[in-house]
């Protein structure tokens, strides 16, 4: 099947509640619609990751997090547009939008533009963010290729969008948008 056929059923596979794996910058991830309280739920279940941590989302540009970034002070917004497309990861204050499975216990959401063509590409064909969390069992290494991911989680994902990682050595940076305080580099 070709990549683009394989954005489209992977897209498909989200609007149903689907969960995805697909490469990103650093390591392989799975998504998730993030306003599906199933898809959230399984995700977790799969990663058997404490629900409390919260996930990343990632989308295609920065409009795509509107709903997310409503109410954010015009200086702020600035420092993200300034960041992205990239290895950016920014914990935005929650204004309320976030599921709390997204969140978790903490009060912001961790928000990033991806400059990866097939994360960007998904993201379009899904028609915004989607969840962005490395493909892995809590505590385990990430997966680096396709077929790590079919040796962690064999037939229970809905797809699997084959690709290149995007060359970088490690995930992306987490940094506080208010504080500016790193928490990952």
């Amino acid at each position: 099947m070709s990549q683009a056929r394989q954005i489209e059923h992977a897209a498909a596979a989200l609007r149903r509640g689907g969960v995805i794996a697909y490469p990103t910058e650093a390591v392989w991830g799975l998504g998730c619609d993030p306003d599906s309280d199933d898809a959230l739920a399984r995700l977790l279940r799969l990663k058997r990751r404490d629900p409390a941590k919260g996930v990343i989302l990632v989308a295609a540009r920065i409009e795509q997090f509107a709903p997310w970034l409503a109410g954010l002070p015009t200086e702020l917004y600035a420092s993200l547009a300034a960041g992205w497309p990239g290895p950016n990861t920014w914990l935005v204050p929650d204004n309320g939008r976030s599921h709390a499975l997204v969140h978790g216990e903490h009060d912001r959401v961790a928000l990033r533009v991806s400059a990866h063509p097939l994360v960007a590409a998904l993201c379009e064909a899904f028609g915004g963010p989607i969840v962005s969390t490395s493909a892995n069992v809590a505590s385990e290494p990430p997966a680096m290729s396709a077929d790590q991911i079919r040796d962690i989680f064999g037939d229970e994902l809905d797809a699997i969008v084959e690709g290149e990682l995007g060359g970088l050595e490690r995930p992306s940076t987490i940094r506080d948008l208010v504080t500016g305080r790193v928490l990952r580099s």
